[in-house]
């Protein structure tokens, strides 16, 4: 992370605190959901019976902590296979754009995501970790879906 990102970064931490927000679901289950910066949405997964066919609903707002975090817990809970990305792309982070090129390029040899246009994709997860999640994880491209009834037919379909 650069200078500048640094300091913008732990200002933010102070100005408008964001606590991580997840629902865990089945264990067994092979699907999670991820709802970028759909609150809403988010909200809506976390009250409703799908949490008994999905492993985890959680949101994704950062191109770096908040992929180590994704990747990291893919990584430790290997039953997930498929994690559907949708809702609203978080603006200038582009968390759910970033994603999808580390799955589809890894990273290069400074740990930044390869092809990413997000304005700081560097990760500190392991290269064995990232090489896990692009070899066993297959992503659902739902982004800048919000609809919930659609969400759930494509999970009906999976």
């Amino acid at each position: 992370m650069n200078p500048i990102g640094e300091i913008i970064g732990e200002l933010c931490k102070v100005i408008l605190p964001i606590h991580e927000e997840f629902h865990l679901g089945n264990p067994n289950s092979s699907i999670a959901i991820c709802t970028l910066s759909s609150m809403d949405l988010l909200k809506n997964f976390a009250n409703s019976k799908i949490l008994n066919d999905v492993s985890i609903v959680g949101r994704l707002l950062s191109e770096n902590k908040g992929i180590d975090s994704l990747v990291d817990y893919v990584y430790k809970n290997q039953k997930i296979t498929t994690i559907i990305i949708c809702g609203k792309e978080v603006w200038g982070h582009k968390s759910g754009h970033s994603l999808f090129k580390l799955h589809q390029n890894g990273i290069d040899e400074n740990k930044r995501i390869i092809n990413s246009t997000s304005p700081d994709p560097y990760l500190t997860v392991s290269k064995n970790k990232i090489e896990y999640f692009q070899n066993n994880v297959n992503l659902v491209n739902l982004i800048n879906e919000t609809n919930y009834e659609a969400i759930l037919d494509k999970i009906k379909i999976l």
